[in-house]
C-alpha cells in the first residue's frame, strides 16, 4: 500500500473544528467591531467587519481544501495544506488590496483585527480541540466529572 496514495474516508475533524471557531469568531465579532468602532470610528468598525469576514473565510476554506483533499490522497493532503496556506494568505493580501483605495478603510483596524481575530480564534480553540488519536478534532462532551452510583445504595468508588 503506498502512503501517498491512501485516503481517509471517515469524517473530517478539521471541518469540526473550524466551524466551531467560526461560530466563536461570530460571537467575539460585535465586541471587537465596537471597540475598532469606538477607537477609530465608523470606518474602523467597517474595517473591522471586513476583516472579522475576511478570517472567518479564511478558516472555511482552510478546513475545505484539507477535508476535500484527504477524500483523494494523503499527499495530496499535504500539497494542499502547504500550497492552501500559501495561497489563502495571497488571498487575504487580495481581500485587503482591493479595497485599499476606499473611503471606508482603515488600515490600523483592518490589521489589528486580522491579527487578534486569526490568532485570538486560534488559542481559544486550544481549549477544546483533542490531542488524541482517539478523538481527533473536538473534544468529546465530558458530562459530570464526579462518578455516579448505578444504584442509589451503590457507593461511589
Amino acid at each position: 500500500m503506498d502512503p501517498m496514495s491512501t485516503r481517509f474516508d471517515g469524517p473530517a475533524p478539521e471541518v469540526g473544528v473550524s466551524n466551531d471557531m467560526i461560530k466563536r469568531g461570530v460571537i467575539v465579532a460585535p465586541v471587537l467591531i465596537a471597540i475598532c468602532g469606538v477607537i477609530w470610528g465608523a470606518d474602523g468598525a467597517w474595517s473591522s467587519a471586513y476583516g472579522v469576514v475576511i478570517i472567518l473565510a479564511n478558516f472555511a476554506l482552510a478546513a475545505g481544501l484539507i477535508a476535500m483533499a484527504a477524500k483523494i490522497s494523503v499527499g495530496l493532503m499535504m500539497g494542499a495544506t502547504l500550497f492552501g496556506y500559501l495561497t489563502r494568505l495571497g488571498l487575504i493580501f487580495l481581500a485587503v488590496f482591493l479595497v485599499k483605495d476606499t473611503s471606508w478603510i482603515s488600515f490600523p483596524a483592518i490589521g489589528s483585527t486580522i491579527i487578534v481575530t486569526h490568532l485570538g480564534l486560534l488559542f481559544w480553540e486550544m481549549k477544546y480541540v483533542a490531542l488524541s488519536l482517539a478523538h481527533p478534532g473536538l473534544k468529546p462532551e465530558r458530562v459530570s466529572s464526579t462518578p455516579r452510583p448505578t444504584h442509589p445504595t451503590d457507593p461511589i468508588h
